[in-house]
């Protein structure tokens, strides 16, 4: 990966965040990309960058996520990765009850986070996600703050994974 031009670099895995090419980029350019072999070693350098970035870079990373079985992945317009992981977990063929159940859970996340709900899907069926998602409702701000970034971090690692 050493021999990307950044533009070749950033293109390829300035999706790997949602809609956060930032991180591809200033990866780059602080070259934390030099040492790394395949897609997957970019997570660490990924990672660290994020959580350097402190509190402000961090919720506007948070709050670029779509709701799970929302508004955007009915209309159809999720990022590619998006669509073909919340697919993945079956959250395209909700039970109008499961619908109602997101929806539901999705707006009093929202409301007391203000952020979305995030969860890397990957490997987890409908009834796991909801049962997720009712069990970090009650958590407090900075719990659910830091179990969003770990989460945000886990779909990076499984969408570079699938790069290598």
């Amino acid at each position: 990966m050493k021999h990307l031009t950044r533009t070749e670099f950033v293109n390829r895995f300035g999706r790997v965040y949602e809609h956060s090419r930032w991180i591809a980029e200033k990866c780059f350019d602080q070259n934390g990309h030099i040492t790394c072999q395949i897609p997957s070693d970019l997570a660490g350098p990924f990672s660290l960058l994020i959580e350097a970035a402190g509190p402000e870079p961090q919720l506007i990373l948070l709050r670029a996520h779509p709701d799970l079985a929302g508004k955007l992945a009915q209309s159809g317009t999720l990022t590619h990765e998006s669509t073909s992981e919340q697919a993945g977990a079956g959250l395209d063929h909700c039970t109008p009850a499961e619908f109602t159940e997101f929806t539901d859970l999705n707006t009093k996340y929202r409301e007391k986070f203000a952020f979305p709900f995030i969860l890397a899907v990957k490997g987890r069926n409908r009834r796991e996600i909801l049962e997720n998602f009712r069990a970090r409702l009650p958590n407090d701000m900075a719990t659910e703050f830091r179990e969003a970034l770990n989460q945000v971090h886990q779909i990076a690692r499984l969408r570079l994974v699938a790069l290598d």
